[in-house]
């Protein structure tokens, strides 16, 4: 294993000019289009107007272009070194939560030091990528297949799920548990222990639901018929579904939404921004959003495919199976295929914590993309 770690190190280190020609162009400015798309939306839902919510959505997002920018030119073997110590400081404030952790509408997922607050839950999938990657590099690809080396990464992830599941946040919980499950996948572990996971999970949903809070069974309920509850739980996804069928195919026209113009969608400029923009711009302007979706994340897949390293493939395929995540659970909460659970459309709906997230696992994508290359530094 030294060995392979000294091959690779030994690459010829980059000069900074090199290494920003080497960024994949395409994917930053596929992420400015989908900003601009948040912030032409932001301007629609107030009412015409950059604020509250637009300007700070552009100003977060260029800090954070930046950024990526900036964590391209450092060299791959940086967040390797990072990887185990950040995943156990997001383990260790994920088991602080509800010790001393600041509680908001039932739930504990902040915590917060005078006028600082982050959820941990947010540096955890960060740090879950990162972690899975660094264990899955140095295995050898017949031990990616053995049992035994397969318990300690569903440790890695099963620990956060728990966690988490503990403050309660379902939402971050099951998307630890998606990620986590397809890296393993990417990595080389066989379908059949997926399959057998499947079997596992399905027999043990009695127990599974015995377990759940009782606002989240309510919410499953709601879920399955919205009308038990239109003016209470069942309220969101039934404004959501009137605003995306009020768009028909070509859309209502930018800034004449009804729903979203007269505030009968709640969270509109945060978890249930597709519906503006489905009730705007129709069919048609969703079927172009998911499009551009779909562009970002295959190119990404495709970047991590040309790298020769094991840590710069699963590092860049865990930052597009992150977007792939949030974009089918949004995408799929707010037209009533899943519960609300809480998670926003990348780059497009407001909030500087996913935004930041995303953008930092793009950062790393992105060094590992010009590092993991031909050996590389």
């Amino acid at each position: 294993m030294e060995t392979i770690y000294t091959a690779w190190n030994t690459g010829q280190p980059l000069r900074i000019g090199a290494k920003l020609l080497r960024i994949h162009w395409p994917v930053i400015a596929t992420v400015c289009l989908l900003a601009g798309i948040g912030t032409a939306t932001l301007y629609s839902v107030s009412g015409g107007s950059f604020v509250p919510w637009a300007e700070r959505h552009t100003l977060r997002f260029l800090v954070m272009l930046a950024v990526v920018v900036i964590m391209a030119t450092v060299r791959l073997e940086v967040w390797m070194k990072l990887a185990y110590p950040v995943y156990a400081v997001a383990l260790l404030t994920l088991a602080l939560v509800p010790f001393v952790g600041v509680e908001a509408l039932g739930a504990k997922r902040w915590i917060g030091a005078g006028a600082i607050s982050f959820q941990p839950s947010e540096l955890m999938k960060l740090a879950l990528v990162a972690a899975l990657a660094r264990y899955y590099m140095w295995l050898p690809q017949e031990d990616v297949r053995r049992v035994r080396y397969i318990l300690i990464p569903l440790a890695m992830i099963g620990i956060p799920v728990l966690l988490t599941l503990q403050q309660p946040d379902l939402g971050s919980a099951a998307l630890f548990l998606v990620l986590g499950l397809s890296l393993m996948f990417l990595a080389g572990v066989p379908l059949r222990y997926f399959a057998l996971g499947a079997i596992l999970a399905v027999a043990a949903m009695p127990a599974i639901w015995s377990g759940m809070h009782g606002y989240q069974k309510r919410r499953i309920e709601v879920f399955l018929n919205p009308g038990m509850d239109p003016l209470g739980a069942g309220y969101h996804i039934m404004q959501s579904k009137i605003a995306l069928g009020a768009g028909g195919i070509a859309g209502s026209g930018f800034m004449h939404g009804t729903q979203s113009q007269l505030d009968f969608v709640p969270e509109k400029h945060t978890d249930f921004i597709a519906s503006i923009i489905g009730e705007e711009w129709g069919f048609t302007g969703m079927m172009l959003l998911i499009a551009i979706y779909a562009a970002l994340i295959l190119m990404m897949m495709l970047m991590a495919r040309r790298c020769d390293n094991r840590f710069a493939r699963l590092a860049i395929a865990g930052s597009a199976m992150t977007f792939f995540i949030y974009v089918f659970i949004n995408l799929a909460m707010v037209t009533g295929l899943v519960p609300v659970v809480g998670i926003p459309l990348p780059l497009v709906s407001y909030g500087g914590t996913s935004m930041t997230t995303l953008m930092i696992g793009l950062g790393i994508a992105m060094s590992a993309y010009v590092h993991g290359r031909d050996g590389q530094r």
